[in-house]
């Protein structure tokens, strides 16, 4: 999975959002908030060329104090969630 072209993440008084830019901000239209967790994971997406459900979830545990069973199950709510607004693909 990679994340979609145009998206960034801003902080917006004292919130993480997520944002379109661009063509994303014409497409997507919202403000997408999230907590510090989802935001760092957000950014770890970022960094890996081809992430997983898995490499976020052994990369989460890694940073957190979170066993890996919990961290996938977390991790794959979360890019279900992604996958359905458009922000991944």
């Amino acid at each position: 999975m990679k994340r979609k072209e145009g998206f960034v993440l801003r902080e917006v008084c004292g919130e993480k959002v997520i944002v379109g830019e661009g063509l994303g901000a014409i497409d997507f239209g919202k403000l997408l908030s999230i907590n510090e967790t989802a935001a760092w994971l957000w950014n770890e997406a970022g960094r890996q060329v081809d992430f997983s459900v898995d490499s976020l979830a052994e990369a989460i545990c890694e940073e957190y104090d979170v066993d890996l069973e919990t961290a996938r199950t977390d991790v794959d709510t979360l890019l279900t969630q992604w996958k359905e607004l458009g922000i991944v693909e």
